[in-house]
């Protein structure tokens, strides 16, 4: 436990190091350089100089425009140094998104990392508020400023300066940190504030019980404009531990190869992708095949102990360890000791697949309303299917309909310039309204099933909880994702993504043409499979919750073409939106269909 009252106070424990490595950074050649304690103290103060010389003040908005990258740290540290109020925004947004965020936040200043960033700040329309741009990356970028510029004096100021530390201790556990836009899954964004406090509480409770130090190392990859690898950073730096940053999610597979991690977070769909790349490889050959079913089967025998923490002996385990645990292992760097998975529901699925490998993945689960952690599983405390007991210094309780609803010192103060939104996200005592449906066991552990306002009530009037039934969809290979339909109708249907890797292979050993994938998708073969895949999970539901019909899409649903969140959420309003023509297919004939 860390005895920490804001942000500033992360930063004077990632500076008090001498030499030693805090961050690592991969330069364009692949070679990743270290950047130590003394470095990252003297670029942020560099910065903050520079900043306070621009005007910017206690209360200010700086907005932060860029992938994870070294330069992401020093200029949040700078700005919440100088009192300053900084907003992250995803790279992923569009001209219109950034426009209106940095409209809305008031932003005075605003670093971008790429030049194609740049382009899109200048396309934003008008922004009143904004004065200075400034772009990371090295060149010559018409009305900006180069960081490296601002860097130049950050030599000279590695030494500790008295007035500097004594401004980062003014800063209170009330004064607003950082203003985070939700990404907007159920309508427009909204800016979640944030204070220093609010962060800082968090830190101090959610990572102590994982023994993580000096000799650890993490990559940060998940976008640090979501509170999660945030908040992740910063206690991975209160540690010690090394803060590798990998800024694109295909440089990640290296990534851990050269860095080799030993703690690995990650949102669901990366351990997904990763399982079904383990299971394609292994359907390669009937041998091969036999051989990883197996070892799943001696693995499932040891579940119980691998949750426990506890290691596994005996002659069956160490030849499956020896031919296919340890090939798992090495897809994370072959060092990786602590898994967490947050962000969205793991799936009981997955996290027993992994469990049977060996691998105990510890879920968590919180909002960016809560600073983010409410809950999380620790080693040797891990329950598979829930998400941990919460946090000490967060209250839980439910509401009549199974609300979760959470009170604490890391609960935001409001939504940014939104009164009503914000009243409406508390109840009249205070509580605040977490959106899921979930309960507490005897032990204290507590389960999430699913997003109030996700949930389907069929016309029937059953509630049917969509999030649980598509992770068990999304276990096999074939499936990239999955959205449940059936609102207000008679029964549910689904939309299935394809895993155009797999399918492809799956068409070539059928002899198919994957060329054109609309083509390929209305194949009969095809349609069977995955019905095949429906009729197998149908097996494991309720009547009612059963799917009645499928659709195939031609489509990987992905966070450029909208259908996803930056981590990697399902916006279904969009989803919805996009196969009008074949959600309305699936109920065309719903008044004599059996339901």
């Amino acid at each position: 436990m860390f005895d920490l009252r804001t942000v500033n106070d992360v930063l004077v424990r990632a500076t008090g190091r001498g030499d030693r490595t805090v961050l690592m950074v991969q330069e364009e050649a692949g070679r990743w350089s270290p950047i130590s304690s003394v470095d990252l103290y003297g670029r942020v103060r560099a910065l903050a100089d520079v900043l306070r010389s621009w005007g910017v003040e206690k209360g200010d908005r700086v907005a932060l425009l860029a992938e994870n990258r070294w330069e992401w740290p020093v200029t949040d540290f700078a700005v919440l140094a100088l009192g300053g109020v900084d907003v992250p925004l995803y790279p992923t947004l569009t001209t219109e998104q950034i426009g209106y965020m940095l409209r809305d936040s008031g932003a005075k200043v605003a670093f971008v990392s790429t030049a194609e960033q740049y382009q899109k700040v200048r396309q934003a329309g008008e922004l009143p508020d904004l004065k200075v741009v400034v772009v990371m990356d090295p060149g010559e970028n018409e009305g900006a400023e180069s960081f490296s510029n601002l860097m130049k004096e950050a030599p000279e100021k590695q030494q500790r300066d008295a007035a500097f530390d004594v401004m980062l201790k003014t800063a209170r556990p009330e004064d607003l940190a950082t203003i985070i836009y939700t990404s907007g899954t159920t309508g427009e964004p909204k800016g979640v504030m944030l204070t220093h406090g609010n962060l800082a509480s968090n830190l101090n409770y959610s990572t102590g019980p994982l023994g993580l130090g000096d000799k650890d190392t993490g990559i940060s990859f998940l976008p640090l404009s979501h509170v999660t690898a945030r908040h992740l950073d910063y206690a991975l730096m209160c540690h010690g531990t090394k803060v590798a940053y990998c800024a694109k999610f295909d440089q990640l597979p290296e990534a851990m190869r050269v860095v080799r991690p030993t703690i690995f977070v990650a949102v669901p769909r990366v351990y997904e992708k990763i399982r079904q790349a383990v299971e394609a490889k292994s359907a390669q050959s009937p041998l091969k095949h036999r051989i990883f079913q197996w070892a799943l089967k001696v693995g499932k025998a040891h579940r119980a102990e691998i949750l426990e923490g506890k290691k596994v002996g005996g002659t069956s385990w160490a030849i499956a360890n020896k031919l296919v645990f340890s090939k798992i292992a090495d897809a994370f760097g072959g060092e990786v000791r602590i898994f967490i998975a947050g962000g969205a529901p793991l799936g009981v699925d997955t996290a027993g697949w992994f469990a049977d490998a060996g691998i105990s993945i510890l879920e968590g689960y919180g909002l960016t309303e809560t600073s983010p952690v409410i809950a999380l599983n620790y080693p040797g405390v891990n329950r598979i299917g829930t998400v941990g007991r919460p946090l000490e210094n967060v209250q839980c309780r439910f509401a009549d309909d199974g609300e979760l609803e959470v009170k604490g010192p890391s609960i935001f103060v409001g939504y940014w310039k939104k009164e009503r939104e914000t009243k409406e996200a508390f109840a009249e005592d205070g509580w605040f309204r977490t959106g899921d449906i979930g309960n507490l066991d005897e032990q204290g552990f507590l389960s999430i099933t699913d997003r109030k306002k996700e949930l389907l009530k069929t016309s029937g009037g059953k509630l049917i909880a969509p999030q649980p039934i598509e992770n068990k969809l999304k276990a096999n290979t074939l499936v990239g994702n999955a959205a449940l339909v059936g609102d207000k109708h008679k029964f549910a249907c689904v939309l299935i993504s394809p895993n155009l890797v797999a399918l492809k292979g799956w068409a070539g050993g059928q002899g198919l043409q994957a060329g054109d994938l609309t083509t390929l998708v209305r194949n009969p073969k095809v349609i069977q499979a995955y019905q095949q895949i429906v009729d197998r999970v149908n097996q494991e539901l309720a009547h009612f919750e059963s799917i009645k019909r499928i659709c195939v899409v031609p489509d990987e649903w992905s966070v450029e073409t909208d259908e996803l969140t930056p981590s990697l959420k399902l916006k279904r309003r969009i989803v919805e939106k996009k196969y009008e023509k074949q959600i309305a297919d699936f109920y065309a004939d719903e008044a004599t269909a059996k339901g």
